[in-house]
């Protein structure tokens, strides 16, 4: 039998990313963690390696699968579907494909800060439909440059964030686990005081059980009727009920969201949601930036296979 020392692991992956990892080494695939264990035993024991792309769950029982397993590649910077206690427990490496899609997720972010500021999806509805043309327009809308905006998780893309939106004129405020160095941006020590000071709240934080519900019922109530929420985090960092309700009743004015939970099938009440932009998870979605996060992935891969040193470790 031929070893396969590398387990491409997630439906997820396209035609060319899998391509490309086949190329580099002798792999097998699995479409899901639930069917590593329909892989045969001589095949699970030349596994040193897995190429993951996905949101299923990736735990200690699918690692032990596989006894020779060293490294878990994760697709993305986000790896809260790896339990990476698991793997530091059977000596294995997690890592992800941070910085690469910093500026696209930012660019994201800003972009439907704009749209819902000033309507632009109803705007385009109305050029389309021939209504702008019969003499209907749009009613006025909301400046965005000047206000004040809150970022939730001053880290990478959170500060690519701010960055982009001080050359806007506004107001920058942040909660962080600590106060960072910034350029005079105000710190806030909890959600619910930042939210209480700003009108765009954009969420910027990792992934996982630490950040569930971190932006609270209580923190959308404090960001009140001009309130926007924006979300290119995890849908699970807020309390996606209490947002649902604050859109619906208008105790917010709207939201841009690119993440929810139970994506791609989200809670259908979003659907009758006028206030609310909403994107389809592609925050890092253009063609150079998966094609950076792909190389990066299979060089951890490459790097773990060859004995040489990660380059962008998690544990």
């Amino acid at each position: 039998m031929t070893d396969t020392p590398l387990l491409i692991l997630g439906a997820a992956f396209s035609d060319e990313e899998r391509a490309r990892l086949q190329a580099a080494h002798a792999t097998c695939f699995a479409g899901s963690p639930d069917d590593v264990a329909t892989l045969s035993e001589a095949s699970r024991a030349t596994v040193k390696a897995i190429a993951f792309k996905g949101h299923n769950p990736l735990n200690g029982a699918v690692m032990d699968l596989l006894p020779n397993l060293g490294i878990i590649a994760n697709y993305g910077v986000g790896y809260d579907a790896i339990n990476v206690e698991d793997a530091s427990a059977r000596g294995v490496k997690v890592t992800n494909t941070p910085d690469v899609l910093n500026d696209d997720v930012a660019d994201i972010a800003v972009g439907m800060m704009i749209a819902q500021s000033r309507n632009m999806v109803a705007g385009d509805a109305l050029v389309r439909s021939g209504k702008w043309a019969a003499g209907e327009t749009l009613p006025l809308n909301r400046k965005m440059s000047g206000s004040s905006v809150g970022i939730v998780g001053l880290g990478r893309i959170g500060r690519d964030i701010a960055d982009r939106l001080a050359a806007f004129k506004m107001d920058i405020h942040y909660h962080a686990r600590s106060e960072k160095q910034t350029p005079g941006w105000t710190y806030h020590a909890d959600v619910v005081s930042l939210a209480s000071a700003v009108d765009y709240l954009v969420i910027a934080l990792v992934g996982g059980k630490a950040t569930e519900k971190y932006v609270s019922r209580e923190a959308i109530a404090a960001l009140g009727p001009r309130g926007v929420i924006v979300n290119i985090s995890r849908g699970s960092t807020i309390d996606e009920e209490a947002l649902i309700e604050a859109l619906a009743n208008g105790s917010i004015a709207g939201a841009g969201l690119d993440v929810f939970n139970d994506e791609p099938t989200i809670d259908e009440r979003f659907y009758a949601l006028e206030t609310a932009v909403l994107q389809p998870h592609q925050g890092s979605g253009t063609v150079e930036t998966r094609r950076a996060m792909a190389e990066l992935q299979l060089a951890n891969v490459s790097a773990h296979l060859a004995g040489t040193d990660l380059l962008t470790p998690v544990n």
